[in-house]
């Protein structure tokens, strides 16, 4: 008798190793891509030791650009050259159009109902018309375009007053990580509900910068698209380093903000309602996407609902926020580091625009360098060097590969963008290696993919392009500036959130430009 319960005891475990052995090794495989060795269970995970775009960079250096990969319980695929993206969404772009199931979608995304998130079908075109053409349509963005200046404006003058010192000198040393994201979280809200986070008074104040810190630790916090418990499910049982529970204390936090938003937004258009004052007739007539989308949601409540409200607003502050900001601290970073360039940008600026008046956006187009300065930037540090995933909901065929279906697509910008034999010298800074590049995005050949491809690409590029512009322009163009500390290994700073290291923000020493300070003591 116990001869027989010990067998049965043995039973799964042979069982087990007879599906692995037929499943991996017996079993034909279908012609897939490259892949190295892979094991039970955790399958490729073994390899993930560094930063996750870095080591599917050296992997796919040594397997190849079309790379497959079986992380825990998901099938992964990792393009690396022009032609597989090319491949990936142009002959088979909806095939790809979706987005894995993801914690981070689960918990975020208000039911998948975020643009980010939704899978491809009518919710998910709808979005992406609702948010082009409310926010990023080439009538829209002319419409923002004052805000963004009045926000440049009250940086610009923030700046100049936190650099003078009451005996006289110029010259201070500026947290400038704080001062860029709390403009371009500014402007995100004023696009969004008409009113600023952090007003003019506080901004650069200990008040401001408690502010916009208790901002971070919610509406930024845990933006990891993809982590250990994606691949690995069963370590949510176990509360694998409290993950899950973060992240629902980041939705709750998120959440009663949001909720409270939009109570302040109608109750203001309850009192408007028995109100015949002026003032409160034009308050109504503002139109931020807030007011757009409660009034939608009274002729069409079943779609908007509430959820999916909050979805829109929380994909414009994060999306809008976060890679703006860190795009302005990278260009910075870099053309510090490289005297040639900031005096050459600073050289382009004072000749096509002076210092008499404010850098505008329709002065960007006579600013060239500028632009290759903002591109050598995406090309170095790319705000998600793994762009968005990609989901296939059946088997295609990529580089002459199988792939099958319910495989992630992961576009590795990264090393596309330091391809040795895309890009001459690839680690260097060299903005003048799109001097004479015109045109979008296809225009460099899938060689430069800093904002996606395809149906899902991101729809803020041109918001986001002329908001770094305006900005970066307009520090070159009224300040002179000193690097803090000696070059350091920016590559280092790089990590797989993408940010800057938030223990080491980016400081400098703003100096008012000597021919400037009678117009910036006027503004």
């Amino acid at each position: 008798m116990e001869n027989m319960n010990s067998k049965y005891y043995y039973l799964p475990i042979l069982l087990f190793f007879v599906i692995f052995l037929w499943k991996y090794l017996l079993h034909p495989r279908k012609h897939l891509p490259p892949s190295p060795m892979s094991l039970p269970i955790i399958g490729h995970l073994y390899l993930i030791k560094n930063s996750f775009h870095q080591t599917l960079t050296s992997l796919s250096t040594k397997y190849g650009p079309v790379l497959y990969l079986r992380l825990g319980c998901r099938n992964l695929l990792v393009v690396s050259s022009p032609s597989a993206v090319e491949e990936c969404f142009t002959k088979n772009d909806i095939l790809f159009a979706n987005r894995p199931q993801t914690m981070t979608g689960d918990k975020f995304s208000f039911n998948y109902k975020a643009v980010v998130w939704a899978s491809y079908g009518y919710l998910w075109r709808a979005l992406r018309r609702l948010m082009v053409i409310e926010i990023f349509s080439s009538n829209s963005l002319q419409k923002s375009s004052a805000l963004r200046s009045e926000e440049v404006i009250i940086l610009i003058r923030g700046l100049f007053k936190a650099s003078c010192h009451k005996n006289g000198r110029s010259g201070a040393k500026i947290n400038l990580s704080n001062w860029v994201f709390t403009f371009a979280f500014n402007v995100m809200m004023r696009i969004g509900t008409g009113k600023c986070c952090v007003s003019k008074e506080d901004i650069g104040t200990e008040k401001g910068k408690k502010i916009i810190e208790e901002i971070r630790g919610f509406f930024f916090a845990m933006l990891v698209v993809l982590n250990v418990c994606d691949f690995l499910p069963v370590l949510k049982w176990f509360g694998y380093k409290g993950i899950e529970k973060r992240m629902v204390s980041v939705h709750k936090k998120r959440n009663e903000f949001l909720n409270s938003l939009f109570d302040d937004f109608r109750q203001k258009k309850e009192s408007i309602r028995v109100s015949e004052s002026s003032t409160d007739r034009n308050w109504e007539k503002k139109g931020t996407l807030v007011e757009t989308l409660l009034s939608l949601q009274e002729s069409e409540p079943e779609f908007y609902t509430d959820d999916l409200i909050k979805s829109v607003i929380l994909m414009l502050f994060n999306a809008g926020t976060e890679t703006t900001s860190m795009t302005i601290q990278w260009a910075m970073h870099l053309v510090l580091a490289h005297p040639e360039a900031f005096h050459k940008l600073k050289a382009e600026i004072d000749s096509k625009v002076g210092n008499e008046r404010l850098l505008n956006e329709s002065d960007l187009t006579k600013l060239p360098y500028l632009q290759c300065v903002i591109n050598e930037t995406l090309r170095l540090y790319p705000p998600v060097p793994l762009l968005l995933p990609h989901y296939s909901l059946e088997d295609c065929t990529i580089g002459g590969y199988n792939v099958p279906k319910h495989t992630i697509l992961m576009v590795n910008a990264w090393a596309i963008h330091r391809d040795p034999e895309l890009w001459d010298e690839p680690e260097k800074f060299k903005p003048e290696r799109f001097e004479g590049m015109e045109g979008e995005k296809e225009g460099f050949h899938y060689k430069f993919v800093p904002f996606g491809m395809g149906r899902r690409a991101c729809p803020g590029a041109a918001m986001g392009l002329r908001t770094v512009s305006l900005v970066l322009g307009s520090l070159i163009q009224w300040f002179d500036w000193e690097n803090v500390e000696v070059e350091e290994n920016l590559d280092a700073c790089y990590n797989s959130r993408i940010t800057l290291n938030k223990d080491k923000p980016l400081e400098a020493i703003c100096i008012p430009r000597q021919n400037c300070i009678r117009f910036l003591d006027q503004l």
